[in-house]
């Protein structure tokens, strides 16, 4: 069978490997469209100290059930158009015992820390494998990252006629975006790309802030009334966006953080105190998040093709990585299609 690889920094295509066969307990699948993420591009650019060259991407999936294991439940059937929960959980560690299985401490996400899913067939365990009814197997690739965004919201504890600021509108901080906006929210997004902002604003974002050309501070103080945002999520990893988000929070706001600051941040930290501030680490996400936005995008009002940015077949992948490569912030998702 034929997948992706990235087989030294700078440099991925396709090779050959053994088509898998099921155990009792695992799901056979047809990958049908999987999705390059920012980890990918990273993991391309030699920047990911997680990834262990070569190394298959994909965590994004959109596939079709091929087989089932003697041990998996009627629920899962041959023919069914699902995604894929990629994060293991040791079920040993303080997250597992707390029933918080996405931020387990020995986690290995597919195509980040063990090869992943860009291949035409994988077999994984069929609890990590979650039925999409009602959605399109190429639109199953957007599940995973929304979900991200989501949880973020989630671990927020947004609630209705607060204002949430999402820095940050890539397919994560647009998931925080429509889930906020879903939960009653006033949604301020902030971004260095004017189209995205608006594409924001389709989602449910009531205000946009580039932050390019305008004063970010001034501009949310001026929508808050002088209160500032209730909660910020940070879906960047940068450390300009990283304290944008404590200068920005209001007194006794949340600030979730979802992007890894690739360089360490300096903090006045009297802020954080005097604010009295919770600042909440929000990881990979959990299976009620990805039932949350199968539902989202099977109600219709998700403008799917805005998100999709490219279908590229596996012998086209190093030119569709240059190019993102080039101009980073113009890319949504780059879906990779493994059906004839």
């Amino acid at each position: 069978m034929k997948a992706v690889q990235i087989s030294e920094p700078f440099k991925i295509g396709t090779v050959e490997l053994e088509k898998p066969s099921c155990s009792e307990g695992e799901v056979l699948l047809k990958i049908c469209y999987c999705g390059f993420c920012g980890s990918d591009l990273n993991s391309f650019r030699g920047g990911n100290a997680m990834a262990k060259m070569p190394l298959i991407p994909g965590h994004e999936i959109g596939a079709v059930i091929e087989q089932t294991g003697k041990l998996v439940p009627d629920s899962l059937k041959p023919g069914m158009v699902v995604t894929v929960n990629p994060y293991t959980n040791c079920g040993k560690c303080a997250s597992c015992r707390g029933r918080r299985y996405n931020a387990c401490e020995h986690n290995e996400t597919l195509g980040v820390q063990r090869d992943g899913a860009m291949r035409e067939y994988i077999c994984l365990p069929w609890e990590k494998v979650i039925p999409a009814e009602g959605i399109s197997v190429r639109d199953c690739a957007l599940i995973e990252p929304m979900s991200v965004g989501f949880h973020a919201v989630a671990r927020a504890g947004v609630s209705d006629n607060e204002f949430v600021m999402v820095i940050g509108c890539g397919m994560v901080g647009l998931g925080a975006v429509v889930r906020a906006a879903l939960r009653g929210a006033r949604v301020i997004a902030v971004d260095i790309d004017d189209c995205k902002l608006e594409l924001a604003k389709r989602l449910g974002a009531e205000f946009g802030i580039n932050s390019s050309s305008e004063d970010v501070q001034q501009r949310v103080r001026e929508i808050t009334d002088g209160l500032m945002a209730d909660v910020v999520i940070e879906a960047v990893g940068n450390k300009v966006t990283y304290v944008l988000a404590v200068d920005c929070v209001a007194f006794t706001g949340r600030i979730a953080c979802i992007g890894y600051a690739k360089t360490e941040v300096s903090f006045n930290t009297g802020l954080f105190v005097k604010k009295e501030i919770d600042i909440r680490g929000s990881r990979n996400a959990l299976p009620e998040d990805f039932r949350s936005v199968i539902r989202y995008i099977s109600s219709g009002k998700c403008p799917v093709e805005e998100l999709i940015s490219a279908v590229v077949r596996p012998e086209q992948t190093q030119e569709a990585m240059d190019n993102w490569m080039k101009d980073p912030g113009k890319v949504f998702r780059i879906l990779v299609s493994f059906l004839d």
